[in-house]
């Protein structure tokens, strides 16, 4: 199992979703209001605020909230300011992680991000200590059941897309930052709304943990991160064996 978007398939099947669904509405209001305020209130014109409902739809979010999300981005009548920050470290194992937050109080998660480190046997570098490790990319996420692989595969390269990763979780199209607009455009043409289509981190090389103890303490420090409510997402760039990551689920 490698990097942290299979780590979070592995805790849905948990039933982990249905626990932190508040958590996750929190963040995805978050995202609304800052993506409204940012560019134009309407989705059809603003990339950011497009992706972030269709996250929220993704999640069963009730529309008179994601509608109240984007009033309130666009009028300014929330009256927190949030600023995106990106935090990095090194996790068990030597793992490197990129953290991306929003949040209206630097301090104060900068605080609270340290501390999960810390407690996790992880410790918080610098800016750019280890997003060298990473590359920036579009990453486009259809469900299994719009096409098969040849078919997904066949529209993304049609559409400028560089790579597409199909598996049973579903149709992973990852493209260049510049052309993330003009390949999700033409595949929405193609298979409707993707689950989500937004910036990402993609590891360069992936950091093997055969350990189980290091596995167990790298997930606690990754859950630990997720379950802060400033924190949009998380990435790293492990390598569990399944073995492993199967008795760690149960």
């Amino acid at each position: 199992m490698a990097g942290h978007s299979q780590f979070k398939n592995i805790m849905h099947r948990k039933g982990a979703q249905d626990a932190k669904r508040a958590k996750v509405f929190t963040k995805i209001i978050r995202e609304l209001t800052v993506s409204a305020r940012s560019g134009l209130p309407d989705p059809a014109t603003n990339p950011r605020l497009r992706a972030a409902v269709m996250a929220a739809r993704a999640n069963n979010m009730p529309r008179d909230t994601i509608e109240r999300a984007i009033k309130r981005g666009a009028g300014g009548e929330d009256g927190a300011n949030y600023e995106e920050v990106r935090y990095e470290g090194y996790g068990p194992g030597s793992v490197a992680i990129i953290v991306e937050a929003l949040t209206d109080n630097r301090n104060r998660t900068a605080s609270e991000v340290r501390t999960a480190f810390a407690k996790n046997g992880g410790a918080l570098g610098e800016t750019n200590s280890v997003s060298f490790m990473f590359d920036r990319i579009g990453a486009i996420h259809f469900p299994a059941s719009v096409g098969t692989a040849d078919a997904v595969f066949e529209a993304a390269l049609d559409a400028g897309a560089d790579n597409v990763d199909s598996s049973e979780d579903g149709h992973e199209i990852s493209t260049s930052p510049d052309d993330l607009g003009a390949v999700r455009e033409a595949l929405e043409a193609k298979f409707g709304a993707p689950e989500y289509a937004r910036l990402d981190w993609r590891p360069q090389t992936l950091v093997p943990v055969t350990s189980e103890d290091t596995a167990k303490t790298l997930m606690k420090l990754l859950e630990a991160l997720e379950d802060d409510d400033d924190v949009q997402r998380v990435q790293a760039n492990f390598e569990i064996p399944d073995d492993i990551m199967e008795r760690l689920s149960q």
